[in-house]
């Protein structure tokens, strides 16, 4: 899923300082399962900017919302009644929801209220770990079902490299190195002599590097 942390309320405030009528639109989606852009979120953000107002002296009305998703037109199309009574939206979505909101409606100011971090998972209640770079050609059958271009700090197809100690990367302690995992693992699995074929330089057109990517399934456009 895609992680996501949330902006620092001051940032926020900032951001809508001079605004007086503002809707809040959360997403049902990949934000509601890391507890930051859900219904409940939707309400305490409400509340924090409605108790910022009262503390400045300011009055202020805010509208809340939860999609399904913000990152598929229907839903979006679900508060196109509602958008402009507003000065603007605070989405706190991943960065497609706000970008997906500021295309349907083009004369709305939308602002962001959460940081997206990168897809991940949950490895305990309230941690998530990256997992997934996104890089549009996926070689984890090559490393025992590991990703090392999301998770080696250098995205060695052809490691581990030298700066690894007692399983833990060189930029941080806090970080394990995921080719001493990729090793072991493939140790216990009696396939370490795959590791010793190489790896030709990876092609980076199918991700970021090759420009804004779209994707299209012939057999779903109408």
């Amino acid at each position: 899923m895609i992680v996501a942390e949330p902006k620092p309320i001051k940032e926020i405030l900032e951001m809508v300082r001079d605004l007086k009528k503002i809707l809040i639109v959360g997403c049902k989606g990949c934000v509601t399962v890391c507890n930051v852009g859900g219904s409940k979120e939707v309400a305490i953000l409400a509340s924090t900017l409605r108790i910022a107002a009262k503390k400045n002296g300011k009055e202020i009305e805010i509208g809340e919302e939860t999609l399904e998703r913000q990152c598929d037109p229907e839903y979006i199309e679900e508060i196109k009644d509602i958008i402009n009574d507003y000065d603007a939206v605070i989405s706190i979505a991943c960065g497609v929801g706000p970008q997906f909101l500021s295309e349907r409606y083009p004369a709305t100011r939308v602002f962001p209220g959460v940081n997206t971090r990168f897809m991940g998972g949950a490895i305990e209640h309230g941690i998530w770990s990256e997992r997934c770079a996104g890089c549009g050609t996926c070689v984890v059958h090559y490393f025992g079902g590991l990703c090392p271009i999301a998770r080696c700090s250098k995205s060695l197809l052809n490691g581990p490299c030298g700066g690894s100690n007692n399983g833990k990367c060189e930029i941080s302690g806090d970080v394990d190195c995921i080719w001493d995992i990729i090793v072991r693992k493939m140790m216990e699995q009696g396939r370490l002599d795959e590791l010793l074929e190489f790896k030709p330089p990876k092609s980076w057109m199918t991700a970021r590097d090759g420009g804004p990517r779209t994707m299209t399934r012939e057999e779903l456009v109408k």
